[in-house]
Order: C-alpha cells, then sequence, then structure tokens
C-alpha cells in the first residue's frame, strides 16, 4: 500500500524555521513526483511546491517562493521541506502527496503554527 508520512511540524515565532520530512512507502518512490500542499483553517487546500521524479528540479507557489525549498533523497525515500522566514499566513496542515497511476495519495499532514 502506498504510505506518506509528514513530520516535522511545530509551533514557532515569526520569522523561524522548520524542517519537513516525508517519509514515503509502497510505490517506486524515484519514478514519481512528490508534492507538498497546506490547508489553513476554513482555506483551500494549496500546492506550495512539488520535485520532478526525472532530474529533482523543484517548481514552488509565488507565496513561498525564495523562502521554502523542496528536496528529495531517493535513497531514503523522503522528501524534505525546509521552511524560512515564516509568517503567520503560513500556519497550516502541511501534506505530502503522490499521484500514482491516477489515484491521488496523501499523508496524514503535520501542523505548522506560526506565532507572531
Amino acid at each position: 500500500d502506498v504510505q506518506l508520512q509528514a513530520s516535522g511540524g511545530g509551533l514557532v515565532q515569526a520569522g523561524g524555521s522548520l524542517r519537513l520530512s516525508c517519509k514515503a512507502s509502497g510505490f517506486t518512490f524515484d519514478g514519481y513526483a512528490i508534492g507538498w500542499f497546506r490547508q489553513a483553517p476554513g482555506k483551500k487546500r494549496e500546492g506550495i511546491s512539488c520535485v520532478s521524479s526525472s532530474d529533482g528540479s523543484t517548481t514552488y507557489a509565488d507565496s513561498v517562493k525564495g523562502r521554502f525549498t523542496m528536496s528529495r533523497g531517493n535513497a531514503r525515500r523522503k522528501v524534505y521541506l525546509e521552511m524560512n522566514g515564516l509568517q503567520p499566513d503560513d500556519s497550516a496542515v502541511y501534506y505530502c502527496h503522490v499521484r500514482q497511476r491516477g489515484r491521488d495519495y496523501w499523508g496524514q499532514g503535520t501542523l505548522v503554527t506560526v506565532s507572531s
């Protein structure tokens, strides 16, 4: 079974940093792009970054560009999201995601809370 397990969330002050991890299992990890999404209370889930399967290239939403860095470690079957310059608007549950054979899989989410 495909499983994604996110971790690393917590409470941080504005301007601080956190590093999220997502451990994947149940599929050929290096064959798929992996994404990070987030969902704040009362808001839609939004995609914030993605790392390709082929060359590890990354894309970012404008809201996090220049502050967040995503990477992948294929040997460890993990993706990471380094978040710097965190602001209260970044507070959300963060999810990792993979689409395999037309089906979406989500991790359980990790909560990030940024205090002002």
